[in-house]
């Protein structure tokens, strides 16, 4: 798997570049006809069931529709994932849009974990109502919680796992199991749907492990380098139809000047920059666990971390080699504005910024900032802290971060 993200398919029906190395960029909105039946046929053809887009010779007839690059990277992001089907969108909200939105409908349900991103937390609150469904919360870390929050209209079960920012994880197959126990019953059952950007494919693949959807921002680790916007949606080839019907009629296609260098810089190197983001990771969360002014430590790889057993079962590599991730949620005694500002005016290693997955660490208050939007009764039921920090470990030497970290944490 490794290789193929560098090289992708040797041969592919998206377009013919076998003398390139680097496939060149496409850069036109329409696309010329060669014939009024092969116009016709097009349109035709387009997200026509049954139809496996891997296996189809593209007629290419607006940007919109398909065009040679995004489709290239939706081919490598399927295998990635281990499935059968990917759809790419300008960011990871409209891909996590368009997912729910093929599978939900006025008067379904859907049950999702307490513990969301901010903008899909006000994503199901202020507009899902609008939209007749109804979103039911629930801690789906507790064993029970996820059958007792089903209903004969649940359609959907939707979390992210590691959950941005507390680093709580889900088990996909045990929640699987009880979706289809509740199947039993006569009953639809709830497909799941779950947010990978914490762990990358290189990290998790929840479509081996029970899942039915998986979005991505693309923004983070898979593009890498902080430069593009994008998302993915990745899931069977039944949903194929509706999904790119859902991106022709809303809109929200990711443009191929990005989805090039996702594809050509970000995938190929998505392994070398886990690996080492990773290894960055554990040395940090070991400081922070030992450090006077650390209250509490997140993170999957370390053995106190509540759900340890889970994660290194459900988090390998794809040699099977344990893979936490490179993301640490802390909090700290006291103000930590002090750090933050302490970084923010006198770190080299250590940025003060949102996003994530970047070639650069990060650091950023989620009470503040990414949650912001949600009030302080919303936080506290996700399990947020005002002393919480999120940090995204990047490429710098190691040893430059925990500098910089001892110096801001001496501000606190």
């Amino acid at each position: 798997m490794e290789t193929f993200l560098v090289h992708g398919r040797a041969h592919t029906k998206k377009w013919d570049y076998s003398h390139h190395l680097v496939p060149p960029i496409s850069s036109s909105a329409a696309y010329r006809l060669g014939s009024a039946e092969r116009g016709a046929l097009g349109f035709e053809s387009f997200a026509r069931e049954g139809l496996e887009p891997s296996k189809a010779s593209p007629i290419y007839i607006y940007d919109r529709l398909d065009e040679p690059v995004r489709g290239m990277l939706e081919e490598s992001l399927a295998e990635a994932e281990c499935g059968e089907f990917a759809a790419t969108f300008a960011t990871g909200m409209a891909a996590v849009s368009a997912g729910l939105g093929v599978l939900l409908q006025h008067g379904d349900e859907m049950v999702v974990h307490r513990t969301l991103y901010g903008c899909s937390f006000s994503l199901f609150k202020n507009w899902y109502p609008r939209l007749g469904i109804r979103v039911v919360y629930a801690d789906l870390t507790r064993e029970g919680a996820l059958a007792r929050a089903l209903t004969p209209a649940t359609r959907a079960v939707y979390f992210e796992s590691p959950a941005n920012p507390t680093m709580e994880l889900i088990d996909i197959g045990a929640a699987r199991a009880v979706c289809e126990k509740y199947a039993r019953k006569g009953r639809p059952r709830a497909q799941i749907v779950i947010d990978n950007t914490f762990a990358t494919p290189f990290c998790q693949r929840p479509l081996t492990l029970g899942a039915d959807m998986v979005v991505h921002s693309l923004t983070k680790n898979l593009g890498g380098f902080g430069t593009d916007m994008g998302g993915a949606v990745i899931t069977r080839k039944e949903f194929s139809s509706q999904m790119l019907l859902y991106r022709k009629d809303f809109g929200g296609c990711l443009a191929p000047k990005s989805a090039w260098p996702i594809f050509v810089y970000g995938l190929p190197t998505l392994p070398l920059r886990m690996r080492q983001q990773q290894d960055s990771a554990r040395r940090v969360a070991d400081f922070l666990e030992r450090h006077p002014k650390v209250a509490r430590v997140s993170y999957p790889g370390l053995p106190s971390f509540p759900q340890y057993q889970l994660a290194r079962t459900q988090m390998v590599d794809y040699a099977g080699g344990f893979a936490p991730g490179s993301m640490i949620y802390f909090t700290v005694h006291g103000d930590v504005n002090h750090v933050l500002n302490y970084v923010a005016r006198n770190a080299y290693a250590v940025t003060l910024a949102v996003s994530l997955g970047q070639v650069r660490t990060l650091i950023e208050s989620p009470t503040q900032m990414t949650h912001a939007t949600l009030s302080a009764d919303d936080q506290g039921a996700c399990g947020l802290e005002k002393s919480g920090l999120r940090l995204s470990l990047g490429l710098e030497n190691v040893n430059d971060i925990l500098a910089d970290l001892e110096k801001g944490l001496a501000h606190t």
